[in-house]
């Protein structure tokens, strides 16, 4: 199956599918509606052929569909019909979600995205399992995000920020038991020195997920599963 994979986000929608090695950028912003994102996307992609589309959304989905309107984006995407408008079958996940599972290799992962806030998704045996949490209590009244997304990193310095970093990657790997931790997002790359159990991701992995969610037994089950 050729598969569309749409990677939304607050700066640039990222896309690829498959056959083709280059992905394409699109700028997005506040005045992004879903109906522009497609028409954008299909206006960068004419001539691309594919059977089926593969969504990242940046915000939390619940059953293929966004529950909250995304923060840096405009409203319209809770309800909007993606399958109608892209004239394919669409599936939809959380954009962390969907890095996790193109970086998943067995066992217990957790997947920490770290950007403008904190992506987080857990992945068990093949099971994926979308978290959120980024507004979960940390300390002095502030959350996770507070302290190792983009405000606690311009808050806190590099220097504080790593150590928060590893802190909390400490805390939440105990938390969840994984045997390992992936840490994706933009400000990754400012981490000096990794914390014990963890490596490294690559935003390029959201399309490796975007791929995998259309594989046997995933794309029929109706928990998330997949096989690599």
């Amino acid at each position: 199956m050729r598969i569309l994979v749409i990677d939304v986000g607050g700066t640039h929608v990222k896309v690829l599918a498959t056959g083709h090695k280059n992905r394409v950028e699109i700028p997005s912003g506040p005045k992004l509606t879903p109906a522009k994102m497609v028409a954008a996307v299909q206006a960068a992609t004419e001539g691309w052929k594919y059977e089926a589309v593969s969504i990242g959304y940046p915000g939390p989905t619940v059953h293929g569909h966004p529950i909250s309107e995304p923060v840096h984006l405009a409203s319209g995407w809770v309800g909007f019909d993606f399958k109608k408008a892209c004239h394919r079958p669409v599936k939809i996940v959380n954009d962390a979600a969907m890095q996790a599972l193109g970086s998943y290799h067995g066992g217990r992962m957790l997947f920490l995205g770290l950007g403008t806030g904190l992506g987080s998704a857990l992945i068990v045996d093949n099971v994926l399992e979308p978290m959120e949490l980024a507004h979960l209590p940390y300390k002095k009244g502030r959350s996770y995000e507070d302290y190792v997304g983009l405000a606690g990193l311009e808050r806190l310095g590099k220097k504080k920020w790593r150590h928060q970093v590893n802190k909390v990657v400490q805390q939440l790997k105990s938390a969840v038991q994984a045997d390992y931790v992936v840490l994706g997002g933009g400000n990754a790359r400012l981490l000096k020195k990794l914390p014990p159990g963890a490596r490294l991701g690559d935003n390029a992995n959201a399309f490796r997920g975007g791929f995998r969610l259309w594989t046997k037994p995933y794309s029929s089950s109706p928990h998330p599963r997949f096989v690599h």
